[in-house]
């Protein structure tokens, strides 16, 4: 009998709809209930890809028994992080300081006042591995609520206390010495310097990445890095060495199993330290995230094999998680069902019958590549380690899902491939391309894991800013090939960012909604959607240069400045102040598998303060950062984004103006001599008719009189608002840009 999520939306609460679980959606009448019976709530939090939440789902909130136990003693709540990032972040903070750890499934026992008590992550249905078994763990804690409940009611006060002292303690911004004392330029520079220290000592040069098991692609590493180059210089000592050490993790994680080399993106994360084995679900804040990290390394580097990482992400993401409105889907799920009686997930977000294995979509027997690729079989087993055993020792599986099965890893390169099979190199690479096309077709025949058509605000921010990138870094020159990259990327970011302004804006109110499917979600806009998305408008405007979508993002700011900031210790907050069911509220400080809003957001203010001549903007940029000075200087590691930032606080405005026809071959090949390398950072502005121009006069008064000259496309140079000789050809401004 369906519980009171199957009115739900969200494709994680549907998920569990069917569970004898009574369980009810975040919101007050759940709260009301848990007042009226004095019942502690059971809080659940996960999202609708997660491996161990499916396993949890299985063994416990399938079964009848576990099912009475919470039912009787509980009033049971789930919650998909991904519709309520503001609540998981609360508790996740809670079971972080209680446990020294966090992840999903999470696990909360909470007052019907909402305050924590006890928590974890993923319960066992039995004690294992010293983890308590989840029945027990139920009627011990319905136990205590029964017998020793001021004491739990004291507990929840004291940590939420605890909490909420830390939290602000830690950003008033007056550590002393701890805090960094000095001035934010000579305090920030220790702080790159630290920070890349800490990666060049991290750094793992047998596998790439920086530490041991697990590998996760936090994409902000790799965004430090390349900031060290671009302001270092490539050619550089320590320029060439970030390079380096981002390059060798992008490679590693390309040939290793977390990559899908048949049908293209990568998986969460890695078990292991090679990137071997990964969890598979797919996300696509990721997609998005790695693809950005492999065009900053084709921009340092001119190899072209970044640029192809680049184009699988954008393949994938465009065959699999883009709806037909133009939003990207959120993610894929890790597990699969099988053959036999085992059908797909279902059109309405439930789980399909039968159990589910994780990876199963994604791995091959040797047997199903040899009746699928017949002579080619060898060809692609030696390149990609196939055993006829099974590949993937038991040490790294173990509860023997993949037993005789083989992940796809590239363990030889195609040099080494060809001459094992006496084949020239570009010979190797067509046959191989051809067999992961047939593989491809085979696969999909397969039941494909549940995906997740939720469209979330900050999800498409993120791939907006990778398709304005791409467009610039890719589509760049004035070719027939680069011209129709240039319009495919565009054109999906546009259409994403159409969608975002005509589904999940509410322009009347100006504010934006958090997600979409079949229809608009209940829950407004939370500090990371702010932010991921107006990053992704001011890219868009640079690589497309239409004004409408810098103009936008000017709105956006105002609204989330009204909505998020801290007036009285700078940053901002995740949620917005006056949701009663909201204990704490909270500011992001860790910059993890997305960056914190705040870091994010220091660099909008600043880019729009260069862009628009806004000295307010530029002050409130840089108070974010501060805000945020003893997390940076303490552990800059933590927050390497938010370190990226420092680069526009501390050095002098820089624009590059380019006038003229926006679509005509002078205008773009100009615009693309930009994005031919790493470089500091500079505002792209474009002057393309005379509205514009009158636009611009209002708001940027210094640009008001640059026009083409001799009617070719012009661009103007300018630091600190002084501007040199302008220029009309390709190789003046490489000249102008190197600084020559």
């Amino acid at each position: 009998m369906a519980n009171a999520l199957n009115s739900e939306k969200s494709p994680y609460l549907l998920q569990h709809a069917e569970n004898p679980v009574a369980w009810l959606p975040w919101g007050e009448a759940a709260f009301a209930r848990a007042r009226a019976e004095e019942k502690p709530i059971f809080l659940s939090i996960g999202y609708s890809t997660c491996h161990w939440c499916h396993v949890m789902a299985h063994e416990s909130f399938e079964n009848e028994e576990v099912a009475a136990l919470l039912n009787e003693h509980f009033v049971a709540i789930k919650v998909d992080r991904e519709e309520r990032p503001d609540v998981d972040k609360v508790y996740m903070a809670y079971v972080q300081a209680l446990t020294g750890r966090g992840g999903w499934p999470l696990s909360a026992w909470l007052t019907p006042e909402l305050k924590p008590f006890f928590g974890g992550t993923y319960f066992p249905p039995e004690e294992r591995h010293g983890r308590a078994g989840f029945p027990a763990m139920l009627r011990a804690i319905a136990a205590g609520w029964k017998n020793e409940r001021n004491k739990l009611v004291a507990e929840s006060e004291r940590v939420l206390g605890t909490l909420r002292d830390y939290h602000a303690d830690q950003r008033t911004g007056d550590g002393g010495q701890e805090a960094g004392d000095g001035p934010l330029a000579v305090v920030g520079g220790e702080a790159f310097e630290k920070c890349f220290q800490y990666y060049y000592e991290a750094g793992d040069a047998a596998n790439g990445g920086f530490g041991g098991a697990p590998k996760f692609p936090r994409a902000a590493n790799l965004n430090f890095l390349f900031r060290v180059a671009a302001i270092q210089g490539v050619a550089s000592e320590p320029g060439a060495e970030a390079v380096r050490l981002a390059t060798s993790t992008l490679r590693a994680m390309a040939r290793g199993g977390i990559h899908d080399h048949v049908g293209g993106g990568y998986h969460r994360y890695a078990v292991d330290a090679t990137w071997f084995v990964p969890h598979f679900e797919k996300m696509l804040y990721d997609q998005a995230q790695i693809a950005l990290n492999c065009l900053d390394a084709r921009q340092a580097t001119g190899d072209e094999r970044f640029g192809w990482m680049a184009r699988d992400i954008f393949d994938y993401v465009r065959a699999e998680l883009t709806s037909p409105q133009g939003g990207f889907f959120t993610a894929e799920d890790a597990d699969s069902q099988g053959t036999g009686d085992r059908g797909q997930g279902t059109g309405d977000g439930k789980q399909g019958t039968g159990d589910s294995v994780e990876g199963a979509f994604y791995v091959w027997s040797a047997a199903e590549l040899r009746g699928v690729l017949g002579e080619d079989a060898g060809l692609i087993a030696a390149h990609f380690g196939v055993l006829d055993e099974g590949n993937v020792p038991s040490a790294l599986d173990p509860h023997g899902e993949f037993r005789g099965k083989n992940i796809l890893v590239q363990r030889r390169s195609l040099v080494e491939t060809a001459k094992i099979f006496s084949l020239a190199p570009e010979a190797a690479n067509e046959r191989i391309g051809a067999a992961l096309e047939r593989l491809k077709r085979a696969r999909a025949g397969r039941p494909r894991p549940l995906l997740d058509d939720k469209i979330v605000t900050a999800n498409n921010g993120l791939m907006i800013s990778a398709l304005a990138k791409a467009a610039q870094v890719l589509g760049a020159g004035a070719g027939e090939k680069e011209s129709e990259e240039r319009g495919r990327f565009l054109l999906a970011g546009v259409r994403a960012a159409e969608f975002v302004e005509r589904e999940l804006w509410d322009a009347a109110r100006g504010v934006l909604f958090r997600c979409w499917r079949e229809g608009r979600g209940v829950n407004e806009g939370f500090a990371e959607d702010y932010a991921y998305f107006i990053q992704g408008l001011l890219d868009l405007y640079e690589a497309s240069f239409t004004l409408r979508w810098l103009s936008w993002a000017d709105v956006l700011q105002e609204k989330m400045d009204e909505l998020f900031w801290d007036e009285v210790r700078g940053g901002y907050f995740n949620s917005a102040a006056g949701d009663a069911s909201i204990v704490l509220r909270l500011k992001e400080d860790y910059d993890g598998a997305e960056p914190a809003p705040s870091s994010v957001a220091a660099m909008n203010l600043l880019r729009l303060a260069t862009m628009l001549h806004d000295d307010a903007r530029r002050g409130r940029g840089v108070r974010c950062i501060e805000a945020f000075r003893a997390q940076w200087v303490g552990t800059p590691q933590g927050m390497p984004q938010m370190v990226c930032a420092l680069e526009l606080a501390l050095e002098a405005p820089r624009h590059v103006v380019v006038v003229g026809d926006s679509g005509a071959a002078d205008f773009l090949a100009l615009a693309a001599v930009v994005h031919e390398g790493l470089g500091p950072r500079r505002a792209l502005l474009a002057v393309t008719n005379e509205t514009e121009r009158g636009w611009w006069a209002e708001r940027a008064p210094w640009m008001a009189e640059m026009r083409p000259i001799n009617g070719r496309a012009t661009v103007y140079v300018c630091e600190e608002y002084l501007c040199r000789p302008p220029v009309s050809t390709a190789p003046e401004l490489r000249r102008l840009l190197s600084g020559r």
